[in-house]
């Protein structure tokens, strides 16, 4: 489903939860998800309006940790952070669809990033290890792929296929979940001291909303490093 490599090793704090999702059916959110959004969007800018997003234990965690990798994180803002910043200037967050919503729901619910992968463009299984620069990336929007540079942390299959770059910076076209996507890989990962139980707290969040929302889901779920 997914493994950690040598970063788990040069970050040993790395706490991940991972759900795989099969018998989807994704469209757009209904109405109780538009709800449950709209009320978890006016709850994370209360609380920007005491904490600067900075400031916050799981940002700065993973603001340390592009930096080791060489990614500048003023310039490449992990997507629990871009999600929190687009939300406090724009004061709303546009729903995309039901898996997509759910992640961000989460993410900016702990402020940590959430991937919803679709499982239709995995080779095998996903590798979070550092690039070779060999591998090939195409972002969303563009149909020209490029390789990521050596030694960033990028999500990867057995055909060297990037799902996401700078570790939690941006996902591919490939990977992005559309009204087709009848699987998912939904992964989140924190650095940060509490790491732990708030990845823990964050997949029974997202195993609920996907149990309400997708009542015909099959999943499963696991952390890592296993406890």
């Amino acid at each position: 489903m997914l493994a950690l490599m040598r970063e788990a090793e040069r970050y040993p704090a790395i706490r991940a939860g991972v759900i795989q999702a099969t018998g989807l059916n994704n469209g757009p959110s209904p109405p109780g998800l538009q709800a449950e959004y709209g009320a978890g969007q006016q709850a994370a800018r209360a609380r920007l309006a005491s904490t600067a997003i900075a400031d916050l234990p799981s940002i700065a965690a993973w603001r340390r940790a592009f930096s080791a990798f060489g990614a500048k994180p003023t310039q490449y803002r992990n997507a629990a952070e871009a999600l929190l910043r687009r939300l406090a200037k724009q004061g709303d967050i546009p729903a995309v669809n039901t898996l997509v919503d759910i992640g961000n729901l989460v993410s900016i619910r702990y402020a940590i990033p959430v991937a919803v992968i679709d499982l239709g463009s995995i080779a095998g299984s996903i590798t979070v290890r550092f690039a070779t620069g060999s591998e090939l990336f195409t972002d969303l929007g563009s149909a020209a792929s490029i390789h990521p540079d050596p030694g960033e942390v990028i999500f990867a299959d057995r055909d060297n296929m990037v799902s996401a770059r700078r570790w939690c910076w941006r996902q591919s076209a490939q990977s992005a979940t559309s009204a087709a996507t009848v699987g998912a890989l939904i992964v989140t990962e924190a650095l940060h001291e509490t790491a732990a139980p708030e990845i823990a707290s964050a997949v029974t969040d997202l195993t609920a909303l996907l149990t309400t929302y997708q009542p015909g889901a099959r999943l499963t779920s696991c952390t890592l490093p296993a406890p």
